[in-house]
C-alpha cells in the first residue's frame, strides 16, 4: 500500500504543468575539470564541475520549471510545483521599472528576453510566458510594459509571485484568470 501512495505522489508532480502529459525528457549539459590519477588513468579528483538540466514536455515542447534534475533523478522544485500543477494560468498586464544598467539590450532580436529578464529575472525567461509590449526610457531607468502569463491557485498567489519575482517597482494594471490548456492525449504529432 505504501508503494502505491508514493507512486500517486510522484504522479501528481511528474507531469507537464501545461498539458499534463507525462511524456518528458531531461536535457543535461555538463562541464567538468578533473585531475587524472597518473597510475590508473582514471579520474582522481574533481577540480570544478557544472551541470545544467532542463526538463521538457515532448508533447507541447514547453520547459518544465517546476522540475529539476538532481542525483540522476527528476525531482519537484518545492516552492513552485504545487502552484504550477494545481494552479491555473493567470494573465497580468503590468509594468516593472528597472535601472537602465540592468538591461543588457533594449533593441534587436534579443530585446524581448533581455527586458523580460531585467523585469523578472529567471522567472521572466523560464517560468513566466512574457510578452514585452513596449518599453520607455525615463532618465536612468527603463519602464517595461509586459503581458505575463503565470500559473497560480488564486489571484492573491499570482500577485505574490509577481511581486516576489519583480526586480524593480511593479505596477499590475490588470490580472485575469484564464482556462487551462487541454490535457494532452499523447497522440499529438508536431
Amino acid at each position: 500500500m505504501e508503494g502505491s501512495t508514493d507512486q500517486e505522489t510522484v504522479r501528481s508532480w511528474l507531469r507537464c504543468y501545461r498539458c499534463w502529459s507525462q511524456n518528458l525528457e531531461v536535457q543535461v549539459h555538463y562541464e567538468g575539470i578533473h585531475r587524472i590519477d597518473p597510475a590508473t588513468g582514471e579520474r582522481a579528483e574533481v577540480v570544478d564541475e557544472m551541470q545544467e538540466a532542463v526538463v521538457q514536455c515532448l508533447d507541447c515542447m514547453h520547459d518544465q520549471p517546476h522540475l529539476g534534475f538532481h542525483n540522476g533523478r527528476v525531482e519537484p522544485i518545492e516552492d513552485r510545483w504545487e502552484r504550477m500543477v494545481a494552479g491555473t494560468p493567470w494573465v497580468a498586464s503590468c509594468t516593472v521599472t528597472v535601472d537602465a544598467d540592468d538591461v543588457e539590450t533594449c533593441s534587436g532580436p534579443e530585446a524581448g528576453d533581455a527586458l523580460s529578464y531585467a523585469a523578472f529575472g529567471d522567472h521572466g525567461t523560464r517560468e513566466f510566458f512574457t510578452h514585452v509590449r513596449f518599453h520607455k526610457h525615463d532618465d536612468d531607468q527603463i519602464v517595461v510594459h509586459l503581458l505575463v502569463e503565470l500559473y497560480a491557485r488564486s489571484s492573491e498567489e499570482a500577485t505574490e509571485v509577481l511581486e516576489t519575482a519583480a526586480r524593480g517597482a511593479l505596477a499590475i494594471t490588470s490580472l485575469a484568470e484564464e482556462s487551462r490548456p487541454p490535457a494532452s492525449s499523447g497522440d499529438d504529432v508536431h
